[in-house]
């Protein structure tokens, strides 16, 4: 289920722990797992499971704790909305309106054409920049309706 490249990057993960800790390595599996198939299926979790010696019950209770991890298809670009309190203090629920509109979804939802998926997260620890949201690897803070325009239209 996994490439071989994934499979190297799974084995050095699982080599950070002693081997009888070797489920210590769950979140970066997972990690490298989504990074791979874009999101994480039961079957996907399940042979997650069967390389780290746990219980598939294990595996998902990782998955399902952390908003990080996406348990359904995505879309090319996830925003992950910030609405703790900075970010709800200084006007995420602002940015999650305007994010809806735009991309005439809700939080939850992807878009038709399978672009965009727009997803509430708990903080991602840029209070200092609120409101935010994180878009794949990149952090965007002190968001404005206009900003997200802009943020948006460079996605193409």
């Amino acid at each position: 289920m996994l490439s071989r490249e994934s499979i190297t990057q799974v084995q050095g993960e699982i080599a950070k722990y002693p081997s009888e800790r070797k489920a210590s390595a769950v979140m970066a599996v997972l990690r490298i797992a989504q990074a791979e198939h874009g999101w994480l299926s039961v079957p996907l979790m399940d042979y997650i499971a069967e390389l780290l010696e746990m219980r598939p019950i294990q595996v998902y209770e990782v998955a399902t704790f952390y908003s990080m991890y996406d348990l359904k298809p995505v879309g090319r670009h996830k925003i992950s909305v910030c609405t703790n309190v900075s970010c709800m203090l200084c006007g995420s629920d602002q940015i999650v309106r305007h994010l809806e509109q735009r991309l005439g979804i809700k939080l939850g939802q992807t878009t038709p054409d399978g672009k965009f998926t727009l997803k509430e997260v708990e903080c991602l620890a840029a209070c200092g920049g609120a409101p935010m949201f994180q878009i794949g690897d990149t952090y965007y803070e002190h968001l404005t309706p206009q900003k997200v325009d802009e943020i948006l239209a460079s996605l193409g």
